[in-house]
């Protein structure tokens, strides 16, 4: 075990991966630049040379297509997409070529593909690189997607996406990459629809998908020093989705908040809350709750920003809520600002 940054999970991955299988390759706009995707790929150009990992044209439909093809030809892409939001430019691709492959050609086809997306926020990014999308692509049959928030289940969940032989969207928080903790170097790769407790407890139920995972365990930090004993569950594989992992933490506390990275409305959260409310209904003593996005496209400016992205007082506020409690003092709480180290959009 040694403690590595998500983003050193991420490129190890790859690594790994890339020397022990010769048909996985890299691909994607500025992979291969002096950036290298905030650090991911780097060395992986130096290390395997330039048919292995490879800058591309400014043309996410086409290159999405590319990887289709690679993947039915018995090569395995790992295509990054460096803002989620320009993915559904490549729609058509993922909705109706990708997806099905497999399925219109009675399994002969395997699509052993993975996508890279980076979403992420802080100030000046806006409408058009401020979305998460993970709902969206979790709806459409054929597509496993995983959202990963811990260094850890970064390096498996790549693992275990690059060798899976049908598509995968793996969706990576920007602000995550700086995250360190203990990931050992030979991972087994997690199957794809295994969820995590990040923190266990008995009052309430906090089920948060990505950045979202720190703001809940910081929300349940201030709590448990006022007696509230809050549970944090990860799903981290959005589709499929470990729903024993999340209605069997629900049925012991009762009560159940769905933190999305992503808007309220029609989005996973509303997915998550049908499946608890079906399945915990005899044990729930208040209606699931949902946080999210505010529901309009994302401000520029930065107070504006700071009230469409959800935080840990947001979480702070509902389960006060939720359990009857009187306001908690926040005054001297030093809350988790990533915004001192953004430099930012790009």
């Amino acid at each position: 075990m040694r403690n590595i940054s998500y983003c050193e999970a991420l490129n190890e991955a790859m690594a790994q991966e890339m020397q022990a299988d010769p048909d996985v390759f890299v691909y994607g706009i500025d992979v291969a630049d002096h950036k290298r995707v905030f650090g991911s790929t780097k060395g992986l150009l130096e290390k395997f040379g330039p048919d292995r990992c490879f800058s591309t044209p400014l043309s996410e439909d086409a290159m999405t297509g590319f990887g289709l093809g690679a993947a039915i030809n018995g090569l395995r892409p790992i295509h990054v997409h460096m803002r989620v939001d320009f993915m559904l430019l490549a729609m058509n691709q993922l909705a109706n070529m990708i997806s099905s492959y497999r399925y219109m050609s009675a399994g002969r086809l395997e699509v052993p593909m993975v996508i890279r997306a980076v979403i992420g926020r802080g100030w000046g990014q806006a409408f058009q690189h401020s979305k998460t999308m993970h709902c969206c692509f979790a709806h459409i049959p054929g597509l496993k997607v995983v959202m990963p928030t811990t260094p850890r289940d970064a390096k498996e969940t790549l693992v275990a996406a690059i060798r899976d032989d049908n598509p995968v969207i793996s969706i990576e928080h920007r602000w995550l990459y700086d995250v360190e903790d203990e990931v050992p170097e030979e991972v087994e790769p997690t199957f794809l629809g295994h969820g995590r407790v990040l923190k266990q407890g008995c009052d309430i139920t906090v089920v948060a998908t990505s950045w979202m995972n720190i703001e809940a365990l910081k929300a349940a930090e201030i709590l448990a020093k006022h007696g509230v004993s809050v549970e944090v569950i990860d799903p981290v594989s959005i589709c499929p989705l470990d729903e024993e992992l999340i209605t069997d933490s629900v049925t012991k506390t009762g009560h159940c908040i769905v933190a999305d990275n992503d808007w309220v409305y029609a989005g996973f959260g509303a997915e998550l809350a049908a499946i608890v409310s079906e399945k915990c209904f005899g044990t729930l003593k208040s209606p699931v709750a949902r946080i999210g996005f505010a529901q309009t496209p994302c401000p520029t400016v930065r107070h504006l920003e700071q009230e469409f992205y959800p935080n840990a007082i947001d979480i702070i506020e509902t389960i006060e809520q939720k359990l009857d409690l009187e306001e908690t003092d926040l005054s001297g709480e030093d809350f988790y600002s990533y915004e001192n180290k953004f430099k930012g959009p790009f």
